[in-house]
């Protein structure tokens, strides 16, 4: 060994020797050691990323700029990986095809509950996916406050097939921002239990305000957690029974566990995806062209002005729930490609007030 060697070596002892003297050695417990390990790993595998907080995504988006063209390549490609992780065509819904009388299914919301599809459940289930697909040009409409004097309802209504989310209201002083065309809206069991006091009373509110979706499909989380069977079991029959125009498709729980799973893999980390990016999941799976409105889930608008969290009301959703922020980015970046279109700017000018 060289001197120099030599030297690095003493050096180094001796500083070890000073750092034992000032820090003496402590013998950490077999779990607490096993802990760090297992931290250890978890940081080399998913590395600590911080998201840009709000201001920061607005200002991106800002200097980014709304100017859009479709890139068909890029639609094409998200939907093969659409196929080949979900298939929405076959799976999007549950079917007689899909989910035989029998067959033994996990909620994808549960860790310990299955469930056995039997006579009177299968009975429920269309024999397939009752779209004529691919559909044409889709459009998802969430329920940001963005959308309020977006003026965007009649671009909306343009679209061959409307999706809307969680039983939105669509009366007519909405309709200039969000349309009235409706194909399919989703309805969670928790609206179901907290407006309509989970049907136990009285059926004729529910009738009535299910009226303003005209022929819509209403497709429910049915088999998503145990809790959300009964609620939506009794939309299926409470519709069927009036003859009401509207018609309950039960969401598949293996689709939506993979879309989750899909997700998952690509950053979003939340307790479960909201019913926002299922429903735009699927559109890129089921449509030739995709267009979303109101998916902006901050507080300020475009211009940086303070918005309603939903275009109807201002109720907050349960904090770390979802992942609203990171959703939008991944929706944001299938904008930037051009394999669907995020609407952000109104779609016409508000009309001015005449002033006295």
């Amino acid at each position: 060994m060289t001197p120099c060697g030599q030297a690095r070596r003493h050096t180094s002892r001796g500083a070890m020797a000073i750092l034992a003297w000032k820090f003496p050695r402590t013998r950490l417990p077999v779990g607490a050691s096993a802990l760090c390990v297992v931290v250890l790993c978890w940081l080399y595998v998913f590395p600590v990323y911080r998201l840009p907080n709000e201001k920061e995504i607005v200002q991106g988006v800002l200097q980014q700029g709304t100017a859009w063209r479709r890139n068909q390549t890029a639609a094409r490609v998200f939907r093969k990986q659409m196929e080949d992780c979900c298939d929405p065509a076959h799976l999007f819904a549950m079917t007689k095809m899909n989910s035989p009388m029998g067959k033994s299914m996990w909620y994808d919301g549960e860790f310990l509950y299955s469930f056995t599809i039997d006579n009177s459940t299968y009975s429920l289930f269309p024999q397939a996916t009752p779209f004529q697909l691919p559909l044409k040009k889709c459009a998802v409409v969430g329920n940001g406050g963005i959308l309020k004097k977006s003026g965007c309802g009649r671009q909306i209504d343009e679209a061959n097939f409307v999706m809307r989310c969680n039983l939105p209201p669509l009366s007519s002083e909405y309709t200039k921002d969000v349309g009235s065309k409706s194909h399919l809206v989703t309805a969670n069991p928790s609206i179901i239990r907290q407006r309509f006091q989970n049907l136990l009373w009285s059926r004729k509110t529910f009738v009535d305000n299910m009226k303003i979706y005209n022929h819509s499909y209403i497709y429910m989380p049915a088999f998503s957690m145990k809790t959300g069977t009964e609620p939506s079991l009794r939309v299926y029959y409470t519709l069927s029974d009036v003859g009401a125009n509207q018609t309950v498709l039960f969401a598949n729980p293996n689709f939506l566990r993979s879309i989750g799973k899909f997700w998952k893999s690509r950053g979003i980390h939340a307790k479960r995806l909201s019913t926002g990016l299922f429903l735009v999941s699927a559109a890129l799976g089921l449509c030739e062209e995709v267009a979303i409105y109101g998916f902006w889930p901050f507080s300020v608008n475009m211009h940086e002005q303070p918005i309603s969290h939903h275009y109807y009301d201002n109720v907050l959703p349960f904090s770390g729930f979802h992942a609203m922020p990171e959703e939008f980015l991944q929706l944001w970046y299938l904008h930037k490609i051009g394999a669907l279109r995020m609407q952000l700017d109104p779609c016409e000018e508000p009309s001015l007030q005449p002033t006295s």
